[in-house]
């Protein structure tokens, strides 16, 4: 997982570090409270898991810096809208 970190390509896949470093620990925090992962890792690492969505274009951050899922269901909008409000 680290190695990625280390990539210029992932920091700028998400417009910068402390957009990386926002969009990291708000989905870590997701992952921790009950979200599915949207990436199939036979692992139960969720830093990894994390970075693969990254990598996969699965998640980004939206202009407000909430963490958005690319073909999200609208019960999933609804809940990252309201687990991001509870954020700021």
């Amino acid at each position: 997982m680290l190695d990625e970190l280390k990539e210029e390509g992932i920091v700028n896949k998400v417009g910068g570090r402390f957009k990386l470093s926002t969009l990291i620990q708000k989905r870590m925090i997701a992952l921790n409270t009950g979200a599915k992962p949207l990436v199939d890792l036979r692992t139960s690492d969720k830093p990894a898991i994390v970075i693969q969505e990254i990598l996969q274009d699965k998640i980004y951050l939206d202009v407000a810096n909430n963490v958005q899922t690319r073909n999200e269901t609208t019960s999933e909008t609804v809940r990252n809208a309201i687990f991001n409000s509870t954020l700021d």
